[in-house]
């Protein structure tokens, strides 16, 4: 059996900058991702916004990474010159019964450290924004845009530069929990590459930063205590569909509708050359099945025209989708607000050296920098 100090499971945004870390305290790093290309999935099918920390409940894990991390993220797209603009974000109410609202994005932007948000008149922010219709706003300019892909590649290379190794098309399939009493201790797992060959690997350290994955390498590592595999989240497929705008944007500020209920609150989004797009919405899936449904037009045209009454018809394209691993279902049994990342270590399942991160959607782009932090002082304090 090969032998290793780290593996990180998964190649996303969060899995390199987790490796990124450990290698950067000198730990030898593996990382293993199952598809041929780096943040092929919930990393590269998002809006790319560096969020301010607003959205969270206090106290929560994504609150606090989100602030910690997006001070984070800008020093390093600043010092690596990755490309991202600090562009601003408007939380808009469309209609006066939505004002109270904007003041639940203080309400939890203060509870973690969030002070510049800013209420703005409807004159304020159509001087902001000339083709918005609202009922008010609230300035976020801290709130901004990143090229994700280039991240996660600087993550990538600077894992590299300390020795961390990639290997793509490898899917971990199994694994077992190693005791001390049966020699060598940690934790085996079960590689399978592209051409069906099997590698079996003993780490010290395993770090699961599989994203829509998570659940499922979780379940297939043995000798973890019963009580604590039950407490394996469940896993629910949430796709969010974008459309783009024909020709120039109106816009150049995020734009957040508030409010509450199941109305679809499309939000607008930029990518660094300007192209605005509206998304996401929020469908469940079976799996992962990245197909576009069209016959969400209809709806997306209905929730832009709320705030934006000039777009006229044939102008929304399909563009994409994305899913996110959510541990809060269809049932709406937790507030998709309120739902929280999940980090499980051995305090929770009793396996030394053995990290499950789950649930890890937005803010995780935003926050990758400080979640990696988080998970490294977890691995040297245990």
């Amino acid at each position: 059996m090969d032998k290793i100090d780290c593996m990180v499971i998964g190649a996303g945004v969060v899995g390199l900058a987790t490796a990124r870390a450990l290698a950067m305290e000198g730990r030898e790093v593996m990382i293993v991702e199952a598809e041929s290309a780096i943040g092929t999935h919930t990393s590269a099918r998002n809006s790319e916004v560096i969020h301010a920390g607003i959205s969270y409940a206090p106290g929560s894990l994504k609150g606090r990474f989100c602030v910690a991390g997006k001070l984070a993220l800008y020093d390093y797209c600043e010092q690596r010159g990755i490309g991202h603009q600090r562009i601003g974000k408007l939380v808009i109410a469309t209609q006066p019964g939505d004002l109270p609202h904007l003041d639940d994005y203080i309400t939890r932007g203060e509870a973690h450290g969030v002070t510049d948000l800013r209420r703005l008149s409807v004159q304020q922010a159509q001087a902001l924004e000339p083709e918005l219709a609202c009922a008010g706003a609230l300035w976020s300019p801290s709130t901004g845009i990143v090229d994700s892909h280039a991240l996660m590649l600087a993550y990538l290379g600077d894992a590299e530069r300390h020795g961390a190794a990639l290997a793509l098309r490898s899917r971990v399939t199994s694994g077992q929990v190693v005791r001390a009493h049966s020699g060598d201790a940690g934790i085996a797992l079960q590689v399978t590459g592209e051409d069906g060959a099997k590698t079996s690997v003993l780490c010290n350290t395993v770090v699961n930063a599989a994203g829509l994955g998570a659940q499922t390498v979780a379940h297939s590592i043995k000798g973890v205590d019963g009580v604590a595999v039950g407490q394996i989240p469940p896993l629910y497929f949430a796709i969010g569909h974008y459309f783009s705008l024909a020709g120039r944007s109106p816009f150049k500020h995020l734009v957040y509708p508030a409010g509450s209920g199941s109305a679809l609150r499309a939000h607008v989004t930029l990518d660094l050359a300007g192209q605005c797009r509206f998304g996401p919405d929020l469908s469940w899936r079976d799996g992962v099945d990245y197909r576009f449904d069209g016959s969400r037009e209809a709806s997306f045209y209905n929730s832009v025209r709320r705030y934006y009454p000039a777009l006229k018809d044939g102008e929304l394209q399909p563009a994409y989708t994305g899913i996110r691993p959510r541990l809060s279902g269809p049932d709406g049994s937790i507030d998709h607000a309120d739902s929280d990342f999940v980090i499980a270590d051995e305090a929770v399942h009793g396996v030394k050296g053995l990290v499950n991160l789950f649930g890890f959607e937005s803010p995780g782009l935003t926050a990758s920098l400080a979640i990696a932090d988080d998970v490294v002082r977890r691995l040297a304090v245990l």
